[in-house]
């Protein structure tokens, strides 16, 4: 086991406890992202309908877009990440199908219109409202429920990525050929000082 793989589990279990899913299940899932975001056009998905499939990469890449650090979550094959926990973990799918119907539905109750073909202002104001759930009205609990049991998902299958790994800009353990002790800088606010 190298430093990258050491690191994506460390990363992944304190995801995986939240889920409630194993740290194999989220290994397994990862090796299976990870093909699919070398060979984005052979995917195919084994739980997800087509238009639910749409709706996770738009949902996951507003999760975790791409910026001038690292590509976004799709990038990252998290879609596949997901399709995989579904398919690992049944108990996981009523759930995600059911976000998914009621992201849908809430999209065309206010926009007319499906999640993944509303405006990205539109999609914006629906997730603005599901994202805190401290400040989310009690009428969205479904809502905010699904989204952030998604946003776990995805910051697991992200993270566990190859990407995700290299976007955290983890070094390891790196050789220190002459240790000159702490830096001033660093020992004043820290408030102390070398005595000799």
């Amino acid at each position: 086991m190298d430093r990258r793989e050491m690191l994506q589990i460390v990363a992944a279990v304190p995801l995986a406890q939240a889920l409630g899913v194993s740290v194999g299940a989220i290994e397994q899932a990862t090796a299976h992202a990870q093909q699919a975001a070398q060979a984005p056009a052979s995917f195919v998905a084994q739980f997800f309908t087509p238009h639910e499939l749409r709706t996770v990469t738009v949902l996951a890449d507003l999760v975790i877009p791409r910026d001038e650090r690292s590509g976004s979550a799709s990038d990252a094959g998290v879609p596949a990440f997901i399709d995989f926990m579904m398919i690992d973990r049944p108990q996981l799918q009523l759930p995600m199908r059911g976000g998914l119907a009621w992201l849908d539905a809430e999209t065309r109750r206010r926009f007319d219109s499906t999640f993944v073909d509303a405006t990205s202002s539109q999609q914006a104001a629906i997730l603005d409202e599901v994202a805190w759930p401290a400040r989310a009205p009690a009428t969205l609990s479904q809502g905010v429920a699904f989204f952030n049991r998604f946003r776990d998902l995805v910051a697991t299958g992200f993270w566990s990525s190859r990407m995700g790994v290299e976007d955290l800009r983890f070094m390891g353990n790196t050789v220190v050929p002459q240790w000159n002790g702490c830096p001033d800088d660093a020992l004043q606010h820290l408030g102390v000082r070398y005595t000799d």
